[in-house]
């Protein structure tokens, strides 16, 4: 009584903009102004990720631009990339990234306990496959409320004892009828949360009433 999650590889963007270890810091920040992105891949070999380079990892050459005691104390790590030149020496390294038949909540857990906005998407030789965004998650929500509906009745509802209907309004599930097995509640919860783009899950399910004789 599961729904199929949808993976990473539904929502990334397959043609992803990377650069090589040796690209200038120029041309990093206009690679990212032109594309209105906040990191990019770093590339090695046939595409082989390496690393990434973020707004983050531009920031100190600014940062330490004046000569101030106060800043003399910063880790060292922020000290070396405000005097670095290249992508190689600019990086993040190794690369958090993500593989395109991971599910977008696997993916959306690594971005939230990594800290960051975008992850590669590598196959299993670590090559680049493309790259998946905070945004990109978020279109799961997109979903139609009748394209919910219809994944729930199929693959949560379908072999379900009862007479259990769904109805789907701004994301939000309600289970309506009548189901004889209270125990099975908490399951049908479950699963119809596991539905990518479902907001909230409201539960109105009754016993049917026993027949007089």
């Amino acid at each position: 009584m599961t729904a199929s999650p949808h993976t990473v590889s539904d929502v990334m963007t397959h043609t992803a903009v990377a650069v090589g270890s040796r690209a200038s810091y120029k041309e990093i920040v206009e690679l990212m102004d032109q594309w209105k992105i906040s990191a990019l891949p770093v590339l090695a070999g046939e595409g082989r990720v390496i690393g990434v380079v973020s707004e983050a990892d531009l920031l100190p050459k600014e940062e330490y631009r004046v000569d101030d005691e106060s800043l003399r104390d910063r880790p060292l790590a922020d000290l070396t990339k405000a005097g670095a030149v290249y992508a190689e020496d600019l990086m993040s390294s190794p690369a958090v990234t993500v593989h395109a038949d991971a599910t977008i909540a696997e993916a959306a857990r690594i971005m939230a306990r990594r800290h960051v906005k975008r992850l590669p998407v590598v196959d299993g030789l670590g090559l680049l496959e493309g790259v998946v965004s905070r945004s990109d998650l978020l279109k799961v929500f997109l979903r139609s409320d009748e394209d919910m509906a219809a994944e729930i009745r199929t693959t949560v509802l379908a072999d379900l004892p009862g007479t259990v209907d769904v109805v789907v309004e701004d994301g939000v599930v309600t289970l309506g009828g009548e189901l004889r097995d209270r125990a099975l509640v908490p399951l049908l919860a479950r699963a119809v949360r596991a539905v990518e783009g479902v907001v909230d899950i409201r539960v109105d399910l009754h016993r049917p009433e026993a027949v007089a004789r």
